[in-house]
């Protein structure tokens, strides 16, 4: 199937805790063909258990983009646990907004990128958040996809590496909503 020309005509649907039994290996398939090759390391093979660690908050969120039938895009996340927003510690003086959105996974197949799909589900994950902020990370070594996230008003504020195996994370922060 070709891809539609844009991402307006798009299909994106939301999806909660309740829905992950039936959404959860539609999004570990679209995230491994969004990693390609990269998808053998061994990081990134934890991704089912990321899934359903996200997944299994009672307040997750999620939504997909379809182009008809077919599952083209995700993204997903959940609020932080009050008094446990780590990012705080790379700010001085952190702001005085609290409720934080944890925006944990973004992936676009292959065929559908450069089409403006990864704003679109971005933005229809955020737009419908009460939070004041959300945070994000995005591998330092993946400029580009740091930089994109630049131009949707999210800013860079430190690094972290948050588990032993994982890769070093840009730390990214924005104020919700996004403009």
């Amino acid at each position: 199937m070709e891809p539609r020309l844009s991402a307006a005509e798009l299909d994106v649907r939301h999806f909660t805790h309740e829905d992950l039994p039936q959404i959860r290996q539609m999004i570990i398939d679209v995230h491994a063909e969004a990693q390609g090759t990269d998808r053998d390391d061994e990081f990134k093979k934890k991704f089912p258990w990321f899934v359903d660690h996200w997944g299994g908050t009672p307040a997750f969120a999620c939504v997909i983009a379809y182009d008809g039938d077919e599952p083209v895009a995700f993204a997903y996340g959940a609020p932080a646990n009050p008094d446990r927003e780590w990012w705080r510690e790379h700010l001085d003086p952190a702001p005085k907004k609290t409720r934080t959105f944890a925006y944990s996974e973004l992936a676009v197949r292959p065929k559908w990128r450069k089409k403006g799909v990864a704003e679109l589900v971005t933005r229809m994950l955020l737009e419908t958040r009460d939070e004041d902020l959300a945070v994000l990370l995005v591998d330092v070594e993946h400029p580009r996809v740091q930089g994109l996230h630049e131009s949707w008003g999210f800013r860079k504020v430190g690094e972290r590496r948050p588990f032993p195996d994982s890769p070093v994370y840009a730390v990214m922060l924005t104020e919700l909503p996004l403009n």
